[in-house]
């Protein structure tokens, strides 16, 4: 077996790292951090194309694969030294714990069968005291994943976190939502609970630390700031800090997890499939009980991040639009990946296809500013009332909604999460395909393209492509085929208008006569 560090302590030099997860939040964090520390690293992914457009993606290496099938797996650990177990089944279903034990076994004995030199799991903190039994299904199977890779693999450090501090996370998502849209409040009981947050950037400093702490480190460490709050602190700290009027929060008893996730789903960006495990895991007090982990990465010289700059750190890169990874970065579980109808490899089926066409008095570049703009706080220049309602729809039945949003107001790349779509192609200048991720009894896509026919003249092509499943696919389609004409035609024209507008110096707005209020499209998609 390959030790990934000296038997003192000191770093061994450079390291192969596996990096599984690297699609998501904090593995899309970790693999530049890795890069930068001087190691090279192999990303593990079930879509390779979704780390595509990622800055860093042509200095490492990446492979198809998923955790629960054991030959991907077995390929990837070769020559590989430090292996990051990233990847948890959240919101999957009802199931999801049998999956994360499932690939928890998997990746510990395809590490331990390639001499990995060690494992490094990010899971969850759990309250002292409190037998594993009564935790939330959430924190319980975090708990399982690692005693799974302690207990059956190479060497390995489980770091336990609870709440993670940084742009783009959901904790932090659900934190600065619920404090911005509410002045005031009645909240469950939870808020009363103690937490120890902890900055992303020290999160990183931990999992980067631990591909070189000695072969002999063989457990788990809890790791956490330098503060312990109530999450009614949280949410006043953040108002101080983002120059919000203290809050007024009436803490009461009668609000269930279920309730609870649905009052943080109604609030928040964050859908009810993954508030409700947030919202459980905050019944009890999650603080750290020791700080072993000093011992092996030390603390920086000004000390660990304190709330307050967390956040600051955080609202800053939002404000500068440096966001790189969200919580929306990788998939929304259960999201379909079928391929297009129109890819060779389509099993085929009823497809149905909305087409429009206009000419646009702008260059192709104005244009395509105006399509990759979209989304958002931008909008999606057509029917507003239609699309909110569609957004309100989709949460109701536990889907994204409209809240994700964009990660960057301007750029666009593959896998971006894009209100209730996801990025699956850009070509930029020329195209810009969407994937529905809302709820519907079928697949959907959008396309948009910035063309030139045969006279040089711009056009604008727009597609929308249905995939109905069953006899209430073509039903919902058939339903809302009647608003296709004020909802896709609509949109057409105003994208058309607002490229014109922009080439003319009179800015892209977020739609026609609206502005950029002009939400998201009601029809098939």
């Amino acid at each position: 077996m390959r030790s990934a560090g000296t038997s003192d302590g000191s770093p061994g030099g450079p390291l192969r790292c596996l990096v599984t997860g690297a699609t998501g939040y904090i593995g899309g964090r970790l693999v530049p951090e890795l890069l930068d520390a001087g190691h090279t690293v192999r990303c593990l992914a079930r879509t390779p194309q979704k780390l595509r457009d990622h800055p860093w993606v042509e200095r490492t290496e990446v492979v198809r694969g998923d955790v629960t099938d054991t030959a991907s797996l077995a390929a990837a650990m070769e020559g590989v030294d430090v292996a990051y177990y990233l990847v948890h089944a959240l919101g999957t279903g009802p199931d999801f714990a049998a999956t994360d034990r499932l690939a928890a076994r998997t990746f510990a004995e395809r590490a331990k069968a390639a001499g990995v030199g060690r494992v490094v799991y990010l899971g969850g903190l759990t309250p002292a005291g409190v037998p594993e039994r009564a935790l939330s299904p959430h924190l319980r199977s975090r708990a399982e994943v690692g005693h799974i890779l302690l207990g059956s693999g190479p060497p390995t450090a489980v770091l336990r976190a609870a709440v993670i501090i940084g742009s783009g996370s959901a904790s932090f998502e659900m934190l600065r939502y619920l404090t911005e849209r509410l002045p005031v409040m009645v909240t469950p009981s939870w808020v009363r609970t103690s937490i120890q947050p902890i900055a992303v950037r020290d999160v990183l400093r931990y999992l980067v630390g631990c591909a070189t702490l000695p072969g002999t480190v063989h457990r788990a460490f809890d790791i956490g700031g330098p503060e312990v709050l109530t999450y009614r602190d949280m949410m006043q700290r953040y108002a101080a800090v983002a120059g919000l009027r203290k809050r007024l929060i009436v803490p009461v008893p009668v609000l269930t997890p279920t309730l609870s996730s649905h009052w943080v789903g109604l609030v928040t960006p964050v859908p009810r499939s993954i508030a409700r495990p947030l919202t459980e895991s905050l019944r009890h007090e999650v603080i750290c009980h020791e700080k072993d982990i000093a011992r092996y990465v030390a603390d920086p010289p000004g000390g660990l991040i304190t709330f307050d700059r967390s956040v600051e750190l955080a609202l800053r890169r939002i404000q500068d639009a440096r966001v790189a990874t969200r919580w929306s970065s990788a998939a929304l579980p259960g999201a379909p990946s079928d391929p297009l109808p129109t890819d060779p490899d389509w099993a085929g089926g009823s497809l149905y296809t909305d087409r429009r066409r206009m000419t646009v008095a702008a260059s192709r570049a104005a244009l395509w500013r105006v399509i990759e703009g979209i989304g958002g706080e931008n909008g999606w220049y057509s029917f507003p009332l239609a699309w909110a309602v569609r957004g309100w729809l989709d949460r109701f039945a536990g889907g994204a909604g409209l809240r994700r949003g964009r990660r960057d107001a301007q750029r666009l790349r593959v896998g971006d999460s894009l209100d209730f779509w996801r990025v699956e192609e850009i070509e930029p200048g020329r195209l810009l395909r969407l994937r529905a991720e809302m709820r519907l009894p079928g697949l959907a896509w959008l396309e948009l393209r910035a063309d030139r026919d045969d006279d040089g003249r711009t056009v604008f092509r727009q597609r929308a492509l249905f995939h109905p499943r069953g006899l209430l696919g073509h039903a919902y389609w058939w339903s809302v085929w009647p608003f296709h004409a004020v909802v896709f035609g609509g949109m057409a024209r105003n994208i058309a208008r607002a490229a014109g507008a922009a080439e003319n110096g009179a800015g892209t707005g977020g739609g026609p006569a609206g502005g950029p209020g002009c939400g998201p499209p009601a029809g098939p998609v």
